[in-house]
């Protein structure tokens, strides 16, 4: 199975999806579901940025995908009532591109850049002296004749976003003067981001299914919309067009997203240490030589899920299940014989 393709990717699938997750996102922060602690803060940020008519400092948000830190990007220009531009790291591949950006800021707007740990090195000196002093050093010209000209640039605010923290350089991340860590969400947020989204959508949901959506949506908002939208199908195919307990159980049965979120390949790198390793030490290599995935799949797709649901751990020694992993396949965990659940 491609990765991108699983039910339960925190990643956007393609251009149709994020059109249509574009729809279901909030536009203030009263709407805003979640990450209490982040909200309240940059709540307060952002009417003391306000008040003193100045733009709101730098901010960093870093944690997993699909938390909403583009949404919380979107909402923060909004709150200012700034214009908003949008880029990621890759997407930046000279310093030129990033003068492009920047020279077409206006006072106080916010540049938001997604993966930027994935900035280049070249790129990222220049981002230095944008960040600090509003300003960009440009090189003109070769050898002898070159010279150095400095460029002012209209306050702006940078909002960078990070799956990985410990990559981004140390110089670049104490230029941030906001830094927010996203954590993932409770079942009783995300029943309430389902019950926004049916609203939106125009579906009916009921209290049941709202629950049994979100404890399988792996803490993450991405994952409990897309869930939504598949039983939605599943409702109008299948069912009344209300979605109730039983065509939710049954789509999500058929996806094979079990009650703690899990698809097929989740089961099978758990067993295939249960089964083949004894529950481990083993290393990551070996597992994905034997499932016939990338090592980097592995390490940033399926491993943080299951070590986040306490079924996997990292060791000096390599991965090792949990007894919880155990109980959650109804292997046993002494003599691999089947447990009555």
């Amino acid at each position: 199975m491609n990765y991108e393709d699983r039910i339960t990717a925190a990643d956007l699938s393609g251009h149709e999806e994020e059109l249509a997750e574009v729809s279901l996102r909030p536009k203030r922060l009263s709407d805003y579901i979640g990450q209490k602690k982040v909200t309240e803060n940059l709540k307060v940020f952002i009417e003391a940025a306000k008040y003193r008519k100045e733009s709101l400092d730098h901010v960093l948000f870093y944690g997993p995908p699909g938390l909403g830190k583009t949404t919380l990007a979107g909402i923060i220009a909004e709150e200012l009532n700034v214009e908003l531009r949008i880029t990621s790291g890759p997407a930046i591949e000279r310093a030129g591109d990033l003068a492009a950006i920047l020279t077409n800021l206006n006072e106080g707007d916010v540049l938001f850049i997604d993966e930027i740990h994935r900035l280049n090195r070249s790129v990222e000196e220049v981002l230095y002296s944008a960040m600090e002093d509003y300003a960009l050093d440009i090189i003109i010209g070769k050898g002898p004749s070159a010279r150095s000209i400095r460029l002012d640039l209209s306050k702006f605010t940078l909002i960078g976003a990070t799956t990985r923290a410990g990559s981004l350089s140390a110089p670049l991340r104490d230029r941030f003067g906001v830094i927010c860590k996203f954590e993932m969400y409770e079942t009783d947020e995300l029943s309430e981001i389902i019950r926004r989204s049916a609203g939106i959508l125009n579906v009916e949901v009921d209290e049941a299914s709202l629950l049994e959506m979100a404890r399988r949506s792996r803490g993450t908002p991405r994952v409990a919309n897309r869930l939504l939208k598949r039983v939605r199908d599943f409702s109008q195919v299948k069912g009344s067009g209300t979605i109730d307990i039983d065509i939710t159980q049954r789509t999500l049965d058929s996806l094979g997203i079990d009650r703690l979120g899990l698809e097929h390949l989740d089961r099978e790198i758990l067993r295939l240490i249960i089964e083949r390793f004894k529950g481990g030490p083993v290393g990551i290599d070996t597992i994905a030589a034997a499932i016939g995935e990338e090592r980097v799949t592995i390490e940033d797709v399926y491993e943080p899920y299951l070590i986040q649901a306490g079924l996997l751990h990292r060791t000096q020694k390599g991965r090792m299940v949990s007894e919880a992993a155990y109980h959650h396949l109804g292997i046993a965990h002494t003599q691999g014989e089947q447990i009555s659940l």
